[in-house]
């Protein structure tokens, strides 16, 4: 399972400053790998079991309260520049 996880401006960003954000960071991610490691539906189930993990982590709260009502419902501006090429069955 490879993954690619980009904390940036949300680290930064935290209202109580870099190390807070970094501490939400950690912690909403543990949460989700708990989640997983569980079996649990944890796509359906994420923004409850962030909320759980908030409840012991003045971080994660103020996170979650500050950028609640963010969404990344918007078009890509990076358009794919490759061409695809057929193969050959083998």
């Amino acid at each position: 399972n490879d993954v690619v996880l980009q904390f940036g401006g949300g680290t930064i960003g935290h209202p109580d400053g870099i190390q807070a954000g970094a501490t939400a960071n950690r912690v909403a991610l543990e949460a989700m790998v708990i989640a997983r490691n569980e079996g649990r539906d944890y796509v359906a189930e994420g923004p409850q079991i962030l909320r759980d993990a908030a409840k012991t982590c003045g971080p994660l709260q103020t996170a979650l309260d500050l950028w609640k009502d963010i969404t990344f419902n918007y078009t890509s501006t990076d358009t794919a520049d490759f061409v695809e090429t057929p193969t050959a069955n083998v």
